[in-house]
């Protein structure tokens, strides 16, 4: 079993880049949510943020190994981290820095890092479902003793390539691990007047896939059942599902007051954050003095993290004209 020390130490990290991305997306540059001073924005374009959602990301990747891949949402920051990538290098792509991950280019929503096995965050709902199974199936025809945890919102399980995905993942028992982040909010409407039936669950469990639900609040549930789909993947046993009910604790994106949500329902979801619960748990065990040291330990990580975004240096003009796919020629520059 997975220490509660340990998944605590990837959920301070998880909230402290979300805290500092939010602040820097709003002006003002920031270690674990203490705005320090005034100035432009410093994050290019939008920025989702996974704020109230670390402990599902916590939870399922402290079971991945290198080798495993991982596909994400534009929601992704938190499952980045928790597979491995740098935070300092994230940083720079989200203020558009030459050392970012894609060259300060792509933004918040087209990280990816391969060395760790994250094939990438994705700025289409559903998207990274498709690609998933496909990873999965390459894994699976080159006899790879890995698998493929495929993250996705409530959202996604409205669209085609949700259908399609799990389908193909059950007909050709494919090593992946279908893990949806139910926050119950669509973008900035509720999901469940638009979904019929009970949602992911039920619907994984029509194709044939073992499914099992988990409050995504709590870590450590998230993680014990993570650990055993985790292991009947390995074994062969095909593709599975983990339906994680969680909250957004913010706006769609971070400059959205969500103005729209019903205050009461906000209030409901932070006081059940994961975070402060897994702290809570961690003090009562006498943990006290080991839970400061990590949180001290994180918000230097994420300072050390935008100073080194706000000293990075742009692109250079004539990156512009790389990593362009020429589509008449149906090749990359």
């Amino acid at each position: 079993m997975t220490d509660l020390l340990s998944l605590y130490r990837t959920m301070v990290r998880i909230r402290a880049f979300e805290d500092a991305a939010e602040v820097a997306s709003q002006g003002g540059v920031t270690a674990f949510g203490q705005q320090a001073t005034a100035a432009p924005a410093r994050v290019r374009g939008p920025l989702h943020l996974s704020t109230g959602q670390e402990a599902v990301a916590a939870g399922v990747c402290a079971h991945l190994r290198r080798a495993d891949l991982l596909t994400s949402t534009h929601r992704g920051h938190g499952h980045t981290l928790a597979k491995g990538a740098d935070p300092a290098r994230m940083m720079c792509e989200l203020f558009g820095k030459a050392s970012g991950y894609n060259g300060g280019k792509g933004g918040s929503m087209h990280i990816a890092d391969f060395d760790v096995g994250m094939l990438g965050a994705n700025g289409v709902v559903a998207a990274g479902l498709p690609i998933a199974v496909g990873a999965a199936q390459g894994l699976k025809l080159r006899g790879q003793d890995a698998f493929v945890a495929c993250f996705f919102g409530d959202g996604a399980i409205n669209r085609g390539p949700f259908l399609e995905a799990l389908n193909w993942a059950q007909v050709y028992q494919l090593p992946v691990l279908f893990v949806c982040e139910d926050n119950r909010i669509s973008a900035t409407t509720a999901s469940g007047p638009m979904t019929a039936g009970p949602g992911a669950s039920a619907r994984a469990t029509a194709l044939g896939i073992e499914a099992v639900q988990v409050d995504g609040t709590d870590v450590q549930a998230v993680s014990e059942a993570a650990a055993i789909l985790v292991a009947e993947i390995r074994a062969g046993h095909g593709p599975r599902l983990l339906h994680a009910l969680t909250d957004r604790h913010k706006g769609h994106v971070s400059v959205d007051p969500a103005t729209y949500r019903d205050p009461a329902q906000v209030a409901a979801a932070l006081a059940r954050d994961g975070l402060a619960r897994t702290r809570a748990q961690l003090v009562e065990q006498g943990l006290a003095t080991e839970v400061e040291r990590i949180e001290r330990e994180a918000r230097a990580e994420i300072d050390a993290a935008v100073a080194t975004a706000s000293a990075a240096p742009p692109p250079a003009r004539d990156a512009a004209y790389t990593d362009i796919q020429n589509i008449g020629a149906g090749v990359w520059a």
